[in-house]
């Protein structure tokens, strides 16, 4: 029996792509390049817009030669706000489930299931962006709560399941601490690694920096809010964090691509 590591690897990237806001259309070629430089097998996004004639998940998928799996959530000006995964090998199957919502204030909040086919094995990623105001970590641990419970759902799995997204808060909030066993998890059993804070402990890793004019104007305080979460890792170190770095830092063309940074992981797989 071969209990040597694993040495083949599995990148993993997560971004919010700032739907359409700002100068949109110009940022689309930054985005394109800025993805095809990182060159991750699984990419999940964020704010990925639909406006019923194109979907910029399929379209970035087709500039990239990738598979992908969509999920609508909020329609701003009539125009969605979703969730979505790429990935270079097929979806063999996906899934969507809805977020508790404030019925007062709804930001109409999905997560997104696709089971990767890849080389070695399947993959089960998932791709979430919760609820977005300072004072709403009620709401966010709910959705906390019922991601794990859909991620729960989808066992049994070989690879560790991977859990990536936008969660709007920091790694010392509750609902971040809930998926980290760092407070009561709402699943038992079921508990992440911070891709993050597993390589680079003593550093901050902002994924919303105001050195990026997109942010400045927000009044908002550096954070770091986008997420790599893994599942404990299994025999021979499948799903185990070798590299995390942050992509999308700088502009390309005098184009910054979006207001957030790209978080991308390594994973022996």
């Amino acid at each position: 029996m071969n209990d040597a590591p694993i040495q083949t690897r599995l990148r993993v990237a997560t971004w919010n792509l700032w739907w359409r806001f700002g100068p949109w259309q110009e940022r689309t070629s930054a985005i394109v390049a800025t993805l095809k430089d990182i060159d991750a097998d699984i990419i999940a996004l964020q704010e990925v817009w639909d406006d019923g004639t194109t979907n910029f998940a399929a379209q970035l998928a087709q500039e990239l030669g990738y598979h992908y799996a969509f999920a609508p959530g909020a329609r701003p000006n009539g125009i969605h706000m979703g969730n979505a995964i790429l990935s270079r090998w097929p979806i063999s199957q996906h899934d969507i489930t809805p977020l508790y919502d404030d019925p007062k204030a709804p930001e109409m909040r999905v997560a997104l299931y696709a089971e990767i086919d890849g080389p070695r094995g399947k993959i089960p990623a998932f791709c979430s962006h919760l609820n977005w105001r300072q004072q709403d970590s009620h709401i966010r641990q709910e959705q906390v709560a019922e991601v794990t419970q859909f991620i729960d759902n989808k066992r049994p799995w070989n690879y560790p399941p991977i859990l990536c997204g936008d969660f709007n808060a920091d790694p010392q909030a509750k609902e971040i601490r809930m998926l980290t066993g760092q407070t009561t998890v709402p699943v038992k059993n079921l508990v992440f690694h911070d891709a993050w804070s597993f390589m680079h402990p003593a550093e901050p890793g902002f994924t919303w920096d105001n050195a990026n004019p997109h942010v400045i104007d927000g009044f908002e305080p550096d954070r770091r809010i986008d997420y790599i979460f893994t599942g404990w890792a299994r025999g021979q170190g499948a799903g185990h964090i070798v590299d995390c770095q942050l992509q999308g830092t700088a502009p390309i063309n005098g184009i910054w691509p979006s207001d957030h940074y790209a978080v991308v992981a390594d994973l022996r797989y």
